[in-house]
C-alpha cells in the first residue's frame, strides 16, 4: 500500500506493479449479464389473459346473479385499490375510508336528485366534492401516525354516519335513497352488463395511475416515507405534503367507487354505505393480495368477494361469513404477512435457478489466477523463474514465465517515464514492498531532493 514517503504519482505507482497474466481480465467485474426477457414476456402475457378473462366474463356469466356478483367483486376490487394509494404507498393504515365511499355514493344521488344533474355528470361532481372534502380533513388527520390516525380515522366515517342517519329530510336517514338509474330503458342482465365494463374501466385507470406513481419520483418520496418517515423527512422528502396528495388521491378514487356503485345500485343505506366493516374489507383484501404489489388488492378482492358472496348465499342472514373473515385475516397476518404475490414470488425464486456470480467465473478459474498472483505478491519483482532462484519456481513452467515477462516489460516502461532523481529499484507500492527490511523502509521515509520537474507538482 502506498504511503507519504512514496513521493511519485499515482499513475507512475500503478503502471509499476506488474500483472499476473490473465489476472486483468479475471479479477476485472464481468459486464452484467443481459435481462431476461422471460419475466416481463410472462408479466404481459398474465396482463393479456387477466384483461380477455375480464372482458369476457359478462358473456360467459350462466345468469343475472352471477354477474351482479362479478360487479361487487369489481366494485370491491376498485376501493381496495384505491385503499392502496394511501396504505400501500405510505404505510397509513385508515379503516374509515368507507366515509370517502358513503360521500361518494349520497353526493351522487343528491346532486340527481336535488339539481337534475346528469348520472354522470352528477357522478363525476361528487368525485369532487370528495377531493375537497378531504384536503381539511387530511391536513388534520396526517399530523398523527400509528394507531392514532387509525383512531381518526373510525372517528371520521361515524361521524358521518350518524349525520346522514339523523339528517332525514336532506338524505333520507334510516330510510335511504333511491338514486335514479342512468339507463332506465335497459333490462336488468344488460343494465348488470353495462355497468360491469363501467367498474372495469375504472379500475384499469386506478391501476395505471398507481403503476404511474410507483415509478415516479413523488412514488419514491411516497415509499420512503412508509419505510422510515422521520430519516426520509430528514433527506428533504416533504413528507407532509406527499402524504396529503396520496391521501386526497386515494378518497378521490374511493369517492368514484362509491359513485359508480349508487348509480349501479339505487338504492342506498347510511349502515352500509358508511360502515366500519367496509373499510376493514378494503384492508383485508389489500394485504391478502400484497400492498406493495400493483395486482395485489384485485387478487385480494377476487378471493374475499367471491367468499363473502358464498358465504351470503349458503348462510343466508347469519354472521358466519365474519368468522371466516376474521379467520382469513389472521392466516395472512401469520403466515403471508406480505401478501400472497410476494409469498409465491419468493418461494419462486427459492426454488427456481439461482442467479450466477456477477463475476461470471469458476472456482478452477479462480484458483489459477491466485496460484498465477501469489509469486507476484510475495516475491521481488527481480525474482528469476529458474529452478534454482528465490521464488522457488520450476523452470519452464508457462504461468511463471508469463508473469516474469509482464512483470519486466512492466518495470522497463516504468524506468522509461521517470524523472531524474529517482531510484529504479522496486517500490513499496509494488509486490517487492513487502520484503524489504527495517532499514530500508526508513531510509525511504527520509525526505529526498526534488530534482526533475514533475516532482514540483
Amino acid at each position: 500500500m502506498p504511503n507519504a514517503s512514496d513521493t511519485r504519482p499515482a499513475s507512475r505507482r500503478a503502471a509499476a506493479r506488474p500483472v499476473p497474466d490473465g489476472a486483468g481480465t479475471a479479477a476485472a467485474p464481468a459486464a452484467p449479464p443481459a435481462r431476461r426477457p422471460w419475466g416481463r414476456v410472462a408479466r404481459l402475457a398474465a396482463l393479456v389473459v387477466l384483461a380477455v378473462v375480464v372482458l369476457a366474463f359478462p358473456t360467459a356469466a350462466p345468469n343475472a346473479y352471477i354477474l351482479s356478483a362479478g360487479i361487487v367483486v369489481l366494485s370491491y376490487a376498485c376501493t381496495a385499490t384505491a385503499w392502496n394509494f394511501m396504505g400501500g404507498f405510505t404505510g397509513y393504515v385508515s379503516l374509515g375510508h368507507a366515509a370517502f365511499f358513503g360521500l361518494g355514493a349520497y353526493g351522487t344521488g343528491l346532486l340527481i336528485r336535488d339539481l337534475g344533474l346528469p348520472s354522470f355528470v352528477a357522478w363525476l361532481a361528487a368525485g369532487a366534492i370528495v377531493l375537497l372534502v378531504t384536503i381539511p380533513v387530511g391536513i388534520a388527520a396526517l399530523r398523527v401516525r400509528g394507531a392514532s390516525f387509525v383512531i381518526v380515522s373510525i372517528s371520521f366515517v361515524l361521524i358521518l354516519l350518524l349525520v346522514f342517519q339523523a339528517w332525514g329530510t336532506f338524505t333520507g336517514g334510516s330510510d335511504g335513497l333511491v338514486v335514479p338509474r342512468p339507463f332506465p330503458d335497459m333490462l336488468r342482465p344488460e343494465h348488470h352488463r353495462t355497468f360491469f365494463y363501467l367498474f372495469a374501466g375504472l379500475l384499469a385507470v386506478m391501476l395505471l395511475a398507481w403503476w404511474a406513481i410507483d415509478r415516479s419520483r413523488f412514488g419514491t418520496g411516497l415509499k420512503a416515507v412508509r419505510e422510515d418517515e422521520d430519516k426520509a423527512q430528514a433527506l428533504g422528502v416533504p413528507t407532509r405534503n406527499y402524504k396529503l396528495v396520496a391521501y386526497v388521491v386515494s378518497a378521490t378514487f374511493t369517492g368514484l367507487a362509491g359513485g359508480m356503485y349508487a348509480l349501479w345500485f339505487g338504492d342506498l343505506d347510511p349502515i352500509f354505505q358508511f360502515s366500519i366493516m367496509l373499510g376493514a374489507y378494503m384492508v383485508l383484501m389489500a394485504l391478502l393480495g400484497g400492498v406493495r404489489h400493483l395486482f395485489g388488492p384485485l387478487l385480494g378482492a377476487v378471493i374475499v368477494g367471491t367468499g363473502l358472496e358464498y358465504f351470503k348465499l349458503e348462510f343466508g342472514d347469519t354472521q358466519f361469513h365474519l368468522v371466516a373473515t376474521a379467520l382469513l385475516l389472521g392466516v395472512v397476518v401469520l403466515f403471508m404477512p406480505d401478501g400472497i404475490i410476494p409469498a409465491a414470488q419468493a418461494l419462486v425464486k427459492r426454488f427456481g435457478p439461482q442467479d450466477s456470480s456477477i463475476r461470471e467465473m469458476t472456482a478452477a478459474e479462480l484458483l489459477e489466477r491466485n496460484r498465477a498472483a501469489a509469486p507476484a505478491t510475495t516475491a521481488p519483482a527481480e525474482a528469476t523463474t529458474d529452478a534454482g532462484g528465490p521464488s522457488g519456481r520450476r523452470a519452464g513452467d508457462p504461468t511463471a514465465e508469463r508473469t516474469t515477462a509482464v512483470g519486466q516489460e512492466t518495470r522497463e516502461g516504468a524506468a522509461a517515464t521517470e524523472g531524474p532523481g529517482e531510484d529504479e529499484g522496486p517500490r513499496r507500492g509494488g509486490p517487492g514492498g513487502s520484503s524489504r527490511g527495517t532499514s530500508e523502509r526508513m531510509e525511504d521515509a527520509a525526505p529526498r531532493p526534488r530534482t526533475g520537474p514533475e516532482e514540483d507538482r
